[in-house]
């Protein structure tokens, strides 16, 4: 057996037997139908997320979201996320079949992109994780328009190939810019006339602070910068859920993004844009999001003195 380089035997072993169990997984559920894999995942997650730590993560964010929420609410919100959360993990290896061609996805606009791709100009596109977000890359790829979707990459190096691997299926191309979105990789990437995606919803210490649902929260100022720095184009997208494990996927208009001469301004104001859309599309439809993750500040999350 060889081992990653740099990792002790143990955790190469440990390594090696998640990926097994994620080899595991996607033969056990590939043989059947997606709805039914999906109402499985479902009805999974539903009985076992709220035993685990990240129900009260997700708790405390929808608190934070929704103080005018009373318990009842609260708990049948918590239920339906936990649904879409494992809807959307046990559809991941069945994603090469949540695309247009398959006929489970509705495009809103998909003209949008194919402009974008025709223009021969490249952007970028920026969302959140609302419902199941593969299907968003899948999209893109559908159109024609060479965009690398990026990522942050799994730190299990085997699980990581086969994330590749898996979306390749679908015709989507990875890129993990060094350094948490690093703004030199990215730009080079614009250069080369690729586009490039993000979800940019997701805590980023040390980005820009910015309002979302009436609190700072800090988000990644990347996507903005280069946006700004290239002048290319800021184009939303969304994804929400229909029965069935079907899709509408929306691409909006995009967003202005202007130029003052106040670099740091300007990039702050892309990031407000970028929040607020997040945050239409969360109250529009609050069981499709991810609420499992720390959005907030550590502070938000501390317990009650």
């Amino acid at each position: 057996m060889v081992e990653q380089r740099g990792a002790t035997f143990g955790k190469d072993l440990v390594w090696r037997l998640e990926a097994f169990a994620f080899d595991l997984v996607g033969a056990l559920v590939r043989p059947w139908p997606v709805a039914w894999i999906s109402a499985l995942g479902g009805a999974v997650f539903r009985r076992l997320g709220p035993l685990t730590r990240s129900h009260r993560i997700a708790e405390r964010n929808i608190e934070l979201a929704f103080p005018e929420l009373d318990p009842a609410a609260r708990t049948r919100l918590l239920d339906a996320q936990w649904d879409n959360v494992g809807r959307t993990f046990f559809e991941f290896p069945l994603t090469d079949r949540l695309t247009p061609a398959r006929g489970r996805v509705e495009v809103v606009g998909m003209d949008r992109l194919q402009a974008i791709a025709a223009s021969g100009r490249p952007a970028v596109l920026v969302s959140g994780h609302f419902a199941n977000w593969e299907v968003m890359a899948a999209v893109i790829s559908a159109s024609g328009l060479d965009c690398r979707v990026t990522y942050r990459a799994a730190n299990n190096p085997y699980v990581d190939r086969r994330i590749i691997e898996t979306r390749a299926r679908y015709g989507v191309k990875l890129f993990a810019p060094k350094g948490g979105m690093g703004s030199r990789d990215l730009l080079e990437t614009l250069k080369d006339g690729q586009s490039v995606s993000f979800m940019n919803d997701q805590k980023f210490n040390g980005g820009v602070a910015a309002p979302f649902f009436g609190r700072t929260v800090h988000s990644a100022g990347a996507p903005t910068r280069v946006a700004l720095k290239f002048g290319a184009m800021m184009q939303p997208m969304s994804v929400a859920r229909l029965p069935g494990a079907r899709f509408r996927v929306t691409i909006h208009e995009p967003l202005e993004l202007t130029k003052t001469g106040d670099r740091e301004q300007d990039v702050e104001a892309g990031v407000r844009q970028i929040n607020a859309f997040v945050e239409a599309r969360i109250r529009e439809r609050p069981a499709e999001w991810f609420w499992v993750h720390k959005r907030w500040p550590q502070e938000d999350y501390a317990p009650p003195s």
